[in-house]
């Protein structure tokens, strides 16, 4: 009997192969990490062949803990988005490194549709802003500056697509598609459109030839060859990776909002059948398509989270491990007045200031590693207390925060959150839900559930609530002093 659930869950440092059971456990997962490649300031890629290979492995390596390919049920996949890979459709082959999500090296072509006027129009029809975070962009640099890919466009060959895009061609084969939330990240698909939009390609000069079918996210959306495991395995489910985690914190009702903390910060709130559109510079973005009906979100990224962390300890040598962080923000009573703005890949929601940079500010002979531990911590309160400025101002207010990944497994930086909010905040016991949202996605397209909400009720697991316990006054001075940098920034 098919009981298990296999995703693939491929972020922006790493690959993973996740074994659920049907009632949402973790059974087993393998692991690899992505090399990062940094060719200029600003530009971040990877190795389109090295994700497919890794990604392979670590399925291979799980499959056998499930009792072999016949054990399981359905394949979920969730991914990074907006990174972009151009590939050859009859080799099947890369035919440059992916440009990854981070990426900036597109703002200038972005300044270029600003400037005509262009970025009001975008927004309204796709929910998106003209930044170089999102896909289309990436695509027409690949166009204008990687030969290989503007000759295979010529012959029409080229294929473009998203992670998770790519996996599935590789998974089954030769097809091309993409679920619904990674196409609503490209500025090429219309909120209310089902498919690209042509207008929109034209503009941004990409062949839509050169892109996907848009898809659901849940059902059966394509089998794998039976020659990669022994035997045709359906794909059942597929979504970004911010999609993912919501569906994984159950926000399947209007109101609900979940704020993932990995290498970047990612809120969204589920806006339920209405388009959204924001007046404070957040995104509307596809949440899920089911039987092609969707529900969309709001969502207000920021760039860096988990990755400062990274930098603290890979550049400064702050920490030897990012859990460190936490012994040495309990050790003191506050930073010290230490500040950091980590804008270190520009500013994202609700600024989208490109060419902002990192500032720490408020350094004193007294400042050390833990006062630099502490403040970094501290700036993922300030981000996203920015956002929920924005998002109140949109109308969508928080009354609850519901958290997930790597960095929220950091019980004082949970507290601190509901602290700077003022709100409550809900961690699940199992903090991997971009994974759980893939599982249950999986799960109800393969029909062992009677649809997403039933499916998430039965894999979601336990809380822990955190509620706000700071003095307003110590809150105000905390959010002056962030202003005051991120001025500075």
């Amino acid at each position: 009997m098919a009981d298990y659930i296999l995703v693939l869950d491929e972020g922006t440092t790493s690959t993973r192969a996740m074994l659920f059971a049907i009632d949402g456990v973790l059974v087993a997962s393998a692991q690899q990490e992505l090399t990062q490649h940094y060719p200029q300031s600003g530009w971040v890629e990877h190795d389109a062949s090295e994700i497919w290979n890794k990604t392979l492995q670590c399925a291979l390596d799980v499959i056998p803990k499930a009792g072999g390919a016949a054990a399981i049920a359905a394949i979920g996949i969730t991914n990074q988005r907006e990174t972009v890979i151009a590939w050859d459709k009859s080799s099947g082959e890369p035919l440059t490194r992916a440009i990854v999500w981070q990426d900036r090296r597109t703002e200038p072509f972005c300044m270029e549709l600003r400037d005509g006027g262009h970025e009001k129009s975008v927004q309204s029809r796709t929910g998106l802003l003209l930044d170089p975070y999102f896909s289309g962009t990436k695509m027409r640099w690949m166009l204008d500056n990687v030969p290989e890919v503007r000759a295979a466009s010529d012959k029409g060959s080229l294929a473009f697509g998203t992670v998770e895009s790519w996996l599935t061609f590789k998974l089954t084969g030769g097809l091309h598609v993409t679920d619904a939330s990674n196409a609503s990240r490209t500025l090429l698909l219309e909120l209310a459109g089902k498919q690209f939009d042509e207008g929109l390609c034209d503009l941004f000069g990409v062949p839509r030839a050169a892109l996907a079918e848009v898809s659901d996210m849940s059902g059966p959306l394509a089998e794998t060859d039976p020659a990669l495991f022994g035997r045709a395995i359906p794909i059942a489910g597929m979504a970004g990776d911010q999609q993912s985690a919501t569906i994984g914190q159950a926000c399947l009702l209007p109101g609900e909002t979940k704020a993932t903390y990995g290498t970047g910060a990612f809120v969204l709130t589920n806006q339920g059948t209405s388009i959204p559109h924001s007046d404070n510079r957040l995104l509307g973005t596809v949440l899920f398509q089911i039987d092609g009906k969707r529900t969309y979100a709001i969502e207000g990224s920021v760039f860096v989270a988990g990755s400062l962390v990274q930098w603290l300890r890979d550049s400064l040598g702050i920490v030897e491990v990012a859990s460190q962080t936490e012994e040495l923000a309990r050790s003191i009573p506050d930073s010290g007045g230490v500040t950091i703005v980590p804008a270190l890949a520009g500013l994202g929601a609700p600024h989208w200031r490109a060419e902002a940079r990192g500032v720490i500010s408020g350094l004193s002979f007294a400042s050390g590693k833990p006062q630099l531990a502490r403040a970094a911590l501290e700036a993922m309160a300030h981000q996203t207390s920015d956002l929920a400025k924005a998002f109140a101002a949109d109308g969508t207010a928080w009354e609850t925060l519901r958290i997930d990944g790597g960095m929220a497994a950091n019980t004082w930086m949970a507290q601190d959150l509901a602290n700077v909010l003022n709100i409550t905040v809900e961690r699940p016991d199992f903090i991997e839900t971009t994974a759980l949202g893939a599982a249950m996605l999986a799960a109800a397209g393969a029909d062992l559930y009677s649809g997403l909400q039933e499916a998430a009720d039965a894999m979601r697991g336990k809380l822990t609530r955190f509620e706000p316990d700071m003095d307003e006054e110590v809150r105000a001075a905390r959010l002056a002093n962030w202003e005051k940098a991120l001025a500075t920034a």
